[in-house]
């Protein structure tokens, strides 16, 4: 790192967290949620869509052949979910890398707005399945974008509760797209099913955040890293005029930071020391946290159906199990900076998987809900947790590359966890589904709690020596 670009990533590590920077964090935040708004409806809307006959073998077409295995739930449209998510991730997250943060993460959104529509009127189980896949393939791509943004532009003794803000921001899309669920998808709006305008309600309001695009700036880390020095300058010079008068004109004095070491940028840098080790911890973990996280969260009203809830009354329990979606992170928001990240990702692994296994158990409407809610906070304290970390532990250079490749596993195996889950549900019901939780939520407690490098309160400078 030049001595230019590390005296940028120290002028921004010393600024204090004012309105000006918590409003960035918000406009992110505003575009992961409508993110989020679109991985999470897959659960709401699916029994929408099982109702319309649209998982029967002849819609499904040249998947039909699956639905002895899986049964007629929406398991195909699961795994072109996360399928199109690993995609995404895996090959195009180290865009982020070369085209900038800010490009990407407006040009991911433009993409989910414009394909989600698409999605929305189509006619067929295989179409939506594809379409499914293109527009998960936009997503991949936003999620590992938006990590890598937040941990570049904000000080590093707040890191852990600015991604619980955005957290808090992010799930607050899950309660909503619960409500219009429970309200929609029942009836058919101007003749529409009510599912397909949960979509459309996704796809225009991520319009809306395109339009704030040019209060977004550029991660001046990563333009020093390019050589595009003034660039950087510039606008860490005006975050900085900004924090100042918000913070009564002083700024703290300039810390000096340990070098940050240099990479090319390629992949064959993601394997070298000190980032090799942690590419194999991250990704044995990704594979496991998206077992836990969507085996539950992409199947809450179906899971309640196979408990004995009717359709009708599943999306209402959702709606109140999902309105604690944001309440983890929230909660996490007072202590996110104050316990290592590695030990509350431990922590929220341990309580999925005792919590889960006692929703198997349950067959009344309090206990169900109970469980289903201390499952959500678990599993969104770990989500806020792991965001944080993943996307400390490498350098600047590679940062959106690394991230993209140990996350892509997440969502390759949420995609298997899909057709799993659907094949476990149809032979041994809710029971199945949870055993398999726990043990996905045991290895990661092994794969962190053992291996994973402790990072709170450090610079991202110093955690990549």
């Amino acid at each position: 790192m030049t001595q230019t670009a590390q005296t940028i990533a120290a002028r921004l590590d010393r600024l204090p967290m004012t309105r000006r920077l918590w409003r960035l964090v918000l406009l992110i935040s505003l575009g992961a949620g409508f993110e989020f708004y679109d991985i999470f409806f897959t659960a709401y809307v699916a029994p929408g869509m099982v109702k319309a006959g649209l998982f029967t073998p002849q819609s499904l077409g040249p998947f039909g052949g699956l639905t002895d295995l899986l049964g007629k739930g929406p398991a195909t449209f699961v795994f072109a979910t996360f399928a199109g998510l690993f995609v995404g991730a895996i090959l195009f997250g180290a865009l982020a890398d070369r085209l900038g943060r800010r490009r990407v993460f407006l040009g991911a959104l433009a993409w989910y707005s414009i394909t989600t529509c698409i999605l929305a009127f189509q006619k067929t189980g295989f179409a939506l399945d594809v379409w499914r896949f293109i527009s998960g393939v936009g997503l991949g791509v936003q999620m590992v974008t938006i990590s890598t943004f937040l941990s570049e532009i904000v000080p590093r003794q707040v890191r852990g509760r600015v991604f619980a803000v955005n957290q808090v921001i992010s799930f607050s899309a899950v309660p909503v797209v619960a409500f219009l669920a429970w309200v929609l998808a029942p009836h058919r709006p101007l003749g529409l099913e009510g599912w397909r305008w949960v979509m459309l309600i996704g796809s225009a309001g991520a319009l809306a955040v395109l339009a704030i695009r040019g209060l977004i700036p550029e991660s001046p880390r990563w333009l020093a890293r390019q050589g595009r020095i003034e660039e950087a300058n510039a606008i860490t010079t005006a975050m900085e005029s900004a924090v100042a008068a918000e913070a009564g004109g002083v700024l703290p004095s300039i810390m000096p930071l340990s070098d940050e070491r240099l990479t090319s940028g390629s992949f064959a840098e993601i394997w070298k020391a000190p980032y090799g080790k942690r590419v194999v911890v991250l990704s044995v973990f990704n594979f496991f946290q998206a077992i836990g996280f969507y085996g539950f969260a992409a199947w809450v009203p179906t899971l309640l159906v196979a408990q004995g809830v009717t359709v009708t009354t599943s999306l209402y329990w959702s709606f109140i199990i999902a309105i604690a979606n944001p309440i983890g992170p929230l909660l996490g928001f007072f202590v996110a900076d104050r316990i290592e990240r590695k030990w509350s990702i431990v922590l929220a692994a341990i309580s999925v998987a005792v919590f889960g296994l006692l929703f198997a158990a349950q067959r009344q409407p309090v206990p169900l809900i109970i469980c289903g809610v201390a499952i959500t906070l678990a599993s969104n304290w770990m989500s806020f947790s792991f965001h944080n970390y993943q996307s400390e532990v490498f350098s600047t250079s590679i940062r959106a590359r690394a991230v993209g490749f140990v996350y892509s596993w997440s969502r390759l195996s949420a995609a298997c966890t899909g057709l799993m889950i659907g094949a476990l549900l149809h032979a041994g019901g809710t029971g199945a589904v949870f055993a398999l939780i726990a043990f996905a939520m045991a290895m990661v407690v092994l794969s962190i709690g053992l291996f994973g490098p402790p990072t709170r309160g450090k610079a991202l400078e110093e955690i990549c020596p």
